[in-house]
């Protein structure tokens, strides 16, 4: 199974030597918002893009940037159903990325065909996910579960697993976390700052994208 780590790269839009440092992680109020952030984001440099779904708006959002947005690669955040998983494959999402994940989630993940990152915040939910020959995973929420620090403990025991932290992380804390060997990349919302959204300042949300691809 591809990992969510090589889909820039496997997309044409970026070298293995240069991955996407950091997934926007976008809640979309209005639909129609949706193709000219993703625009913002992807001239930024940022063209992997997580939609959550959060909102009622979510799954139109995905249909939008899958259509007319062909440089992003577009999946579904917050995935926390086999429904869900159905809903945002079928409206054209890439990726899926749950918060946590079940037996039964994990299997509507698997069989959709589509690279995933199930949750995990404990050692025992990562062993449990290697055993089941998962080994690339999402780490929420990442600083209230212990961020770096904890993220840097399990890379001895667990060699294997690689992580993309999210929930807290920011400009300033982002590079710890892409230093560390377990980190193939982070997931955040800082370029996606309440009030440009809501002003629609597009080159705002473009120039704060460029600021994060920036990262290694």
């Amino acid at each position: 199974m591809t990992s969510v780590f090589d889909l820039a790269e496997l997309a044409g839009l970026a070298p293995a030597a240069a991955p996407v440092p950091v997934v926007p992680v976008v809640v979309i109020e209005d639909a129609a918002d949706a193709v000219p952030l993703a625009r913002a984001l992807v001239a930024g440099g940022l063209p992997l893009i997580e939609i959550t779904l959060r909102t009622s708006a979510a799954l139109d959002a995905l249909r939008a940037v899958a259509a007319e947005v062909p440089d992003a690669v577009v999946g579904a955040g917050t995935v926390v159903s086999a429904a869900g998983v159905a809903d945002a494959v079928g409206a054209g999402a890439r990726f899926l990325v749950s918060p946590g994940w079940t037996e039964r989630l994990l299997g509507a993940m698997r069989d959709s065909g589509v690279p995933f990152l199930p949750g995990v915040s404990t050692a025992s939910e990562v062993v449990a996910l290697l055993e089941r020959g998962v080994d690339t995973m999402k780490f929420f929420p990442a600083e209230a579960a212990g961020g770096v620090p904890y993220l840097k403990s399990l890379a001895g025991p667990l060699p294997r697993a690689r992580f993309c932290p999210t929930g807290g992380v920011s400009l300033a804390s982002a590079p710890a976390y892409l230093s560390l060997p377990n980190v193939g990349c982070v997931g955040g919302t800082w370029m996606l700052p309440p009030d440009a959204l809501a002003a629609r300042d597009w080159a705002r949300v473009e120039a704060l994208a460029r600021e994060a691809a920036a990262l290694r």
